[in-house]
């Protein structure tokens, strides 16, 4: 009976503790949950260049592609820098062509090899191991599915924009592409090449490093532009689409 006796206050602190550890959990869980909300609610209030919701490393793929775009190998970035750079003087300021480059490169490369490979039985050394190449499968396929997916996408856009149902990305599209001409007009197509090749290399990194300044002036000049297209709306466009002759469909369907 002693035993029983014993053990029954013990039980009673253990609830009691069990409770309050209860309590305590559920109240931590729920301010862990009202911390996590407020902090997704402070996260969607920033404005965010072009709605971006990931870093810009997880943008790019987050991969070696991204390493190398964002220079975290600088050893690397600078080499594939430096080489794009080695080429566009090649071609555009030595006027060198792709093709005689391509025949310049490949004569001495076997040449040497052919000269190594026959000079090394009277020199008595190994001849040079020539490993085999082959581009496997996969890689292959996964590239040009890649592409297929993107250009249908691209073919998708177009034919969204060419149906007539959003007149703000029509607009923009056209202005992007006089632009494009414009710039075509001043430089042929490997400069054009190269200069989006730099871009690429030097946009994003000074773009991550300050990305609070420039979202924040982004955010300014988006509003400034809505305001102006709101003008030009009401001014021009409301005038220009009210004078255009509706189709006896589209009547027909309102009545």
């Amino acid at each position: 009976m002693a035993e029983h006796e014993g053990e029954k206050p013990e039980s009673l602190l253990e609830k009691i503790a069990d409770k309050i550890h209860g309590q305590d959990s559920s109240s931590s869980s729920d301010s862990d949950d009202d911390k996590k909300s407020k902090v997704e609610d402070v996260q969607a209030k920033i404005f965010r260049l072009f709605g971006r919701e990931k870093p810009v490393h997880k943008i790019f793929g987050g991969g070696k592609p991204a390493d190398v775009f964002l220079w975290r190998n600088k050893k690397i970035s600078a080499g594939v820098l430096g080489g794009a750079t080695a080429l566009w003087v090649f071609f555009e300021l030595l006027e060198y062509h792709l093709i005689t480059l391509v025949c310049h490169i490949l004569i001495l490369s076997l040449a040497l090899l052919f000269l190594w490979s026959n000079a090394s039985t009277f020199i008595n050394k190994s001849p040079p191991h020539f490993a085999e190449v082959r581009l496997p499968e996969n890689c292959v396929l996964e590239v040009a599915n890649g592409l297929r997916v993107e250009l249908n996408h691209a073919l998708a856009i177009l034919r969204n924009i060419a149906s007539g149902k959003d007149l703000k990305k029509f607009l923009g599209v056209i202005a992007g592409l006089f632009v494009l001409s414009v710039v075509g007009n001043w430089c042929n197509f490997l400069t054009l090449f190269y200069i989006s090749f730099v871009l690429l290399h030097t946009v994003p990194v000074l773009y991550e490093k300050y990305d609070d300044k420039i979202d924040s002036f982004a955010e300014k000049a988006t509003i400034e532009i809505k305001k102006q297209y709101a003008v030009f709306d009401a001014k021009v466009l409301s005038k220009v689409l009210s004078k255009i002759p509706k189709s006896p469909l589209k009547e027909k369907k309102k009545d």
